[in-house]
């Protein structure tokens, strides 16, 4: 294994920025300090830089199986480290569906073999698979998804019996799409009928309006506090919703967590001319002051963790008119440099932007010695310039999908390097594809 000793950088970690050096040995720091020396490391120059722990996105989702024209395990890692995310955790609405034991097993397997980064995989709930749901081992599973709103396949959940027994029965922790389907599917007929398959995505927010997004997100809390489970609402896009959610207890005691996302944090309505489709997600980007709340909600902690929910489709799908283009658009390379954007604007800390994506998402999660620059912990590193610019422009996107929202962005910062369990996987552009990722393991009762 190799050693490395990461000297002069910024280190950016619990609240503080220090200069430090980090000794690196065995996939672990393993001493943290100024003027630390050892002849046989390797050596890591990070004089000027910020050394962050490295990201650890909670929701991503990497088309592997069965998806495969849009991307894979391998593509989207690879974009993923490029972007300083050294973990993630995907979720189940491939093809097939991951509704058992089984193909979850067989997703774990396909990270062990072609992930770049570290991994860990959601099993997905249905309306009839609640004893498959019941065997997932909550010590190295990161959660159940249970997709309240319309999915893939057979995974939306809107049987009231199905989702008591969900929130009775599972111990481990539920993450949720919170969206009405019988509100969506009223404003869609609605709009339907106004403008057939040519709807102006300007309209996407209207059809996915704040009241579905509330009713959902309020019907999940009220089943978390009925059955008090441990109830993780994906992707918060309203103001509205964050009246469900608290800063008045410690992270450690939540049961009831909340996730906002980059493409939340960054872009709004007024977006919808310029970016079209290529910013349909669901749920919908909505108004500024949506924006601007969740931004507040994510710096007083109300809202615990930030991710990507990067989804790509191909831009040959992303075209079609409204109601055929699919929702969703790939982040995972740009998401850490949208945050350092938003930094260098005054919207957010540095020590914020590594709480939200790497600290706090550890312990809502609980994941084992990630997270953190500790002594003892894996060393997911990543090392940024932040007075180095980066255009996002087509031959540098590594999406198998090959577009991204933010083509044509100029960042003022750049990513340069990337360590995951203790190996230089990114160095300025070159990648070392011999090592693989780890999986993540929870330290769960």
């Amino acid at each position: 294994m190799s050693k490395f000793l990461i000297k002069g950088g910024l280190v950016v970690n619990e609240g503080q920025i220090q200069q430090l050096d980090i000794l690196i040995e065995n996939k672990k720091i393993i001493k943290v300090d100024s003027n630390v020396s050892d002849e046989s490391a390797e050596i890591i120059n990070a004089d000027g830089k910020h050394i962050l722990p490295g990201l650890i996105d909670d929701q991503v989702h990497f088309r592997e199986p069965g998806l495969t024209h849009k991307a894979n395990i391998y593509t989207e890692s690879k974009a993923a480290v490029a972007g300083g995310i050294t973990s993630f955790m995907e979720m189940p609405n491939t093809v097939p569906n991951t509704l058992t034991q089984e193909l979850l097993a067989d997703k774990y397997e396909i990270g062990k073999k072609t992930s770049l980064a570290n991994y860990s995989f959601f099993m997905g709930a249905s309306n009839d698979n609640i004893e498959e749901v019941l065997k997932t081992d909550p010590n190295n599973v990161c959660g159940v998804k249970v997709f309240m709103g319309s999915s893939t396949g057979n995974m939306l959940v809107d049987n009231e019996t199905t989702l008591n027994n969900i929130f009775s029965n599972c111990e481990m922790l539920i993450a949720t799409h919170c969206e009405d389907e019988q509100t969506i599917r009223r404003n869609m007929a609605h709009y339907t009928k106004k403008y057939g398959d040519d709807i102006p995505i300007e309209l996407h927010p209207v059809i996915r309006d704040v009241e579905a997004c509330y009713k959902s997100s309020s019907l999940a809390v009220e089943l978390a506090k009925k059955h008090n489970s441990r109830l993780h609402i994906l992707h918060i896009s309203t103001a509205k919703e964050l009246a469900l959610f608290n800063n008045l207890i410690p992270l450690k005691e939540k049961r009831i967590t909340a996730e906002a996302c980059i493409h939340h944090l960054w872009f709004d309505d007024s977006f919808y001319k310029e970016k079209g489709t290529k910013i349909k997600w669901n749920p919908a980007v909505k108004s500024t002051s949506d924006r601007e709340a969740i931004l507040q909600a994510v710096n007083n902690n109300v809202i615990d963790v930030i991710a990507t929910d990067h989804a790509p489709h191909t831009i040959e799908e992303k075209t079609n008119p409204y109601t055929k283009a699919p929702s969703g658009g790939p982040l995972v390379q740009h998401a850490l440099l949208a945050l350092l954007e938003l930094y260098k604007n005054g919207k957010i800390t540095l020590e914020h932007i590594v709480q939200k994506t790497s600290h706090d998402v550890a312990t809502c999660f609980q994941i084992k010695e990630r997270g953190y620059i500790k002594e003892g912990y894996y060393a997911d590193l990543v090392i940024v310039n932040l007075k180095e610019k980066q255009e996002v422009k087509k031959e540098n996107i590594l999406y198998k999908c090959g577009w991204s929202p933010f083509e044509g962005t100029t960042f003022h910062s750049s990513i340069e390097k990337t360590l995951v369990s203790g190996q230089l996987v990114y160095s300025q552009g070159v990648f070392n594809e011999t090592i693989k990722g780890e999986r993540l393991v929870f330290d769960r009762v």
